[in-house]
């Protein structure tokens, strides 16, 4: 087969197995978002199988109840004549291959020849859904959909570039995103989503174009709103009010997984996520989707909760937006409790509270599949993923994160609330680990402590720290929330002897977790259909104010 000519002014970019024409400053490629694109493929190549094998259990178990009841009914039927049997084993033999048939040629739940069936809903140049095309065996169809006619035209320039799998796995589409999905409910065995800015507009078509079970792979970059620049904007967006503080970037995670968990309890449906994660200028989220009434009505008090962050330092508390009480064998939702009036303050500095939420609460990541991608990534080392040593260092950090712990506090942050000179973050934990409490990082911030420690417990560590290090400089004024949490004396004498745990694992086999990006690295400009007049105009400009600089003519 001939490689198709490449056009002219355009050139080959590869990246993995694929290959895309680019023409300039293509806005329909970022290298930057080479992480999340590697990440995606990696996870599709771990999770499909592992579907396809659930469905295949289940259809075992099925076939084993109904095989028990044919017995049953043989046992009945012992009096017919042999011809008959023979008729209705033939029968029977006939209709179970065309079931299976039917199946695996129809269902994009079957896991049969033809493969699951996954939809990027935004696809641009159409990169992503050639990668998965090529480098995940298991797709049969990918649905490549985009509403702008110059990345459709692009799409489909790439995909007879690359030609083989990709022409007979992609289909092209020029439609609204959400009109596709709506248009094929409890459809696609994988849905990928991601959009320049926010993606809310698309949860609620997507969380019902997913089969029972299946993924959503879904990015925000709008991390401005999410981390509290733009409360307001968030909140019309997501549902949520974000809190801007050291802890942000997890919770624009949570805030992005609650909206999900919210748009999926409409239909009876919730989400289990298999992987979360924060990357340079955006979040990008890994959820499977399922249907229970049940799990649904569990969701407000187990699943999600508000802030108290206090006005005054870092402590913060997290209250459950509603609660569960049994009794006997029924069980009763309620409201969720809120501060007695009396403790409406914060207890260490005296101040009011900011309340930020509701948030996603329970966990963000599933051990075992992140444990098993991670060992799919160092198999690899890197020789069809090119950004492997950072997504190494993310999943690494992910999985020594405490998964029942929501937020961290900063180490420096803390110790500027008090104006202290900071302990080494080892010695910290060190001190928490001994008081009796639990500690990890966050793949999220490299000075992060994730702990569930009460905030009292770490002040107090703190106060004891400054009583062996005293701060250079004196708190002056003695109404200050410094004064006022330094007056305390401390309730734990804190042991800063350092004790195993207190060092991460990937820091003891030296796995770098936060891998420095290239420069330039970051988001490009949206797609429009004035930007290239607009860069001209920009660049023109420029031009001409260096003439006027130089001497030259006007």
């Amino acid at each position: 087969m001939s490689t198709p000519a490449i056009p002219e002014g355009y050139v080959v970019k590869k990246e993995g197995k694929a290959s895309i024409l680019m023409k300039g400053n293509d806005v329909f490629y970022n290298e930057a978002q080479v992480t999340n694109r590697d990440l995606s493929v990696a996870v599709l190549k771990r999770f499909l199988p592992l579907r396809a094998k659930e469905i295949q259990e289940k259809k075992l178990k099925l076939h084993h109840n109904h095989n028990i009841d044919l017995e049953k009914a043989k046992k009945q039927q012992r009096q017919r004549v042999q011809e008959q049997e023979r008729k209705a084993k033939e029968a029977a033999a006939a209709e179970n291959a065309d079931d299976s048939s039917s199946s695996s040629s129809s269902n994009p739940q079957s896991g049969g020849c033809k493969g699951a069936r996954v939809l990027e809903g935004l696809a641009a140049s159409g990169l992503r859904s050639i990668r998965y095309a090529l480098e995940v065996p298991s797709i049969g169809r990918i649905d490549a959909n985009d509403l702008d006619h110059a990345a459709s035209a692009a799409m489909l320039r790439n995909i007879e570039l690359n030609g083989g799998a990709a022409k007979d796995k992609i289909f092209a589409q020029n439609l609204d995103a959400r009109i596709l999905m709506m248009s094929n409910p409890i459809t696609y065995d994988a849905v990928d989503l991601d959009p320049y800015g926010t993606p809310a507009h698309l949860l609620d078509s997507a969380v019902q174009s997913v089969t029972e079970g299946g993924l959503l792979l879904v990015t925000a970059t709008d991390m401005a709103n999410l981390c509290g620049n733009n409360g307001t904007a968030c909140h019309n967006n997501y549902g949520s009010y974000p809190v801007h503080r050291p802890y942000c970037h997890e919770m624009a995670l949570r805030i992005l997984l609650g909206c999900i968990e919210a748009h999926a309890n409409r239909y009876k449906r919730h989400i289990v996520p298999l992987l979360s994660l924060s990357i340079d200028f955006y979040v990008r989220v890994f959820v499977r989707v399922y249907t229970s009434p049940g799990a649904c009505k569990e969701s407000a008090t187990t699943k999600q909760a508000y802030i108290w962050q206090s006005s005054g330092c870092d402590s913060f508390w997290m209250q459950p937006v509603g609660q569960q009480r049994k009794q006997n064998s029924s069980c009763k939702f309620l409201p969720g409790p809120g501060p007695a009036m009396e403790a409406a303050r914060c207890p260490d500095t005296g101040s009011g509270f900011i309340m930020g939420g509701p948030i996603w609460s329970a966990p963000i990541h599933q051990q075992d599949f992140v444990r098993g991608l991670l060992a799919d990534f160092e198999e690899d080392k890197g020789q069809c993923f090119a950004a492997y040593p950072k997504i190494r260092g993310l999943l690494t950090s992910a999985l020594e994160e405490l998964p029942d712990v929501p937020l961290y506090y900063d180490l420096h942050d803390l110790c500027k609330t008090v104006h202290c000179q900071p302990p080494k973050k080892d010695v910290f934990r060190a001190a928490l680990l001994n008081a009796g409490f639990r500690v990890s990082g966050s793949h999220a911030k490299p000075l992060a402590i994730k702990t569930d420690a009460p905030p009292a417990a770490i002040w107090d560590i703190l106060r004891c720290w400054i009583q062996d290090h005293p701060a250079p400089a004196a708190v002056k004024d003695p109404n200050s929330y410094s004064a006022k949490l330094l007056a305390k004396a401390p309730q734990i004498v804190a042991d800063f002897a350092r004790v195993a745990g207190a060092v991460s694992k990937a820091k003891e086999d030296k796995v770098p977790r936060f891998v420095q990006n290239p420069a330039f690295w970051g988001p490009k400009a949206r797609h429009g259909r004035v930007d290239t007049t607009r860069t001209q105009q920009t660049n023109g400009a420029a031009a001409k104010k260096r003439r006027r600089e130089d001497g030259g003519e006007g």
